[in-house]
């Protein structure tokens, strides 16, 4: 919306001043408890440890590895028990390790938003002084003025109301290498019959300066029009912590091979203990034997296998620049024929000379 107002327009709009921001301290503190923080919206994060116990119950194959250890425990074959124990240890220590370095390195995207921010703000004491403060970003609320200049980053959704060869990168929203010219003009609909802001696509709002983004060369000042999870970035944030996780191929497959495995043990226990009671042995042994014969039936190294193979995938990502965050995910990708993406800004040198970080937020 705002990109279709004039800097004038968008001061009135925003109860403030083009030349000197906001002016009480009152109205400041007022705006910032409507609005919240200037910062960007996170997914209520789990401790730890419950991350890591969450790791049992999450594949049937686990938890029937475990009652297999349990099993084997109770019935003295304390060798079995720790083994697999120890089996079913490791798979879940591997890919928890793996799955929580990867959020680290995923929280880098919270770097891009800048920590502090050129402020201009009347004085209330004399009407008419400009102060500059350099304020913390999260302190920032619509109406404020800032100004930025070369090496900056946006601190917020910007309106921006002076410019002077402002050019500012956009690579990491649009996806565009090439730094954009900015200007404090209004941008046209490109329909004069649905002049809403959604006719106008982020790339071509030149006179809106958005949160994290990096100013290449010249300077400019501009009001604020959004911020937090209300901005351009913050709404892609909102969305990544949105996105479903659904089970991957190979989690179907292994989640299907361990029901299957449990109605076997099941049924080799009720027929074994059928048959030797029918020959006149005691319900307890045959219900020894049965038990036996089922967790020996349960591949313990399986899962290592799984694990170490997924593990081996993820190391050779990371060496080629790219972060995953769940581990299964390796095996999805490996599956993948055919990506779809837009035909600039996404790969502009070759694999082995790529130096940025790839991020696949799905995974």
């Amino acid at each position: 919306m705002y990109s279709t107002l004039t800097p004038a327009e968008t001061a009135s709009k925003l109860q403030t001043s083009l030349t000197h921001g906001l002016s009480s301290s009152q109205d400041v503190t007022f705006r910032r408890s409507i609005h919240g923080s200037n910062e960007l919206p996170t997914a209520e994060d789990d401790h730890p440890a419950l991350k890591f116990l969450k790791q049992f119950g999450e594949q049937p194959l686990i938890l029937l590895l475990l009652g297999s250890a349990a099993v084997s425990f109770v019935m003295g074959n304390k060798d079995d028990g720790i083994s697999i124990t120890l089996a079913v240890a490791i798979v879940v220590t591997v890919g928890f390790v793996q799955e929580y370095r990867s959020e680290k390195s995923l929280e880098a995207l919270n770097r891009l938003v800048p920590h502090h921010a050129h402020v201009l703000r009347g004085s209330s004491d004399r009407e008419g002084q400009v102060t500059s403060e350099t304020l913390s970003a999260s302190q920032l609320v619509p109406g404020d003025l800032v100004a930025f200049s070369s090496g900056d980053r946006i601190p917020a959704d910007i309106r921006i109301t002076h410019a002077a060869g402002l050019e500012i990168n956009e690579s990491n929203l649009t996806g565009e290498n090439k730094p954009v010219k900015k200007s404090e003009d209004v941008v046209r609909p490109r329909s004069p019959y649905s002049p809403t802001t959604q006719e106008i696509p982020v790339s071509d709002r030149s006179c809106i300066a958005f949160m994290g983004t990096l100013v290449t060369s010249g300077h400019g000042r501009g009001l604020v029009v959004a911020t937090g999870g209300k901005t351009e970035f913050g709404t892609i944030t909102a969305m990544l912590h949105s996105i479903d996780k659904p089970k991957t191929p190979l989690q179907a497959s292994m989640d299907k091979l361990g029901k299957d495995l449990s109605y076997a043990s099941f049924g080799v226990i009720g027929v074994i203990m059928l048959i030797g009671v029918w020959q006149g042995l005691s319900w307890m042994n045959m219900f020894q034997v049965g038990v036996s014969l089922a967790v020996a039936a349960i591949p313990e190294g399986l899962p290592i296998i799984v694990t170490v193979t997924l593990a081996l995938g993820v190391l050779r990502m990371v060496k080629r620049g790219g972060i995953v965050r769940r581990l299964p995910s390796v095996e999805t990708l490996g599956c993948v024929s055919v990506i779809c993406s837009d035909k600039t800004g996404i790969m502009p040198y070759p694999p082995k000379f790529f130096s940025h970080r790839l991020i696949f937020p799905g995974l």
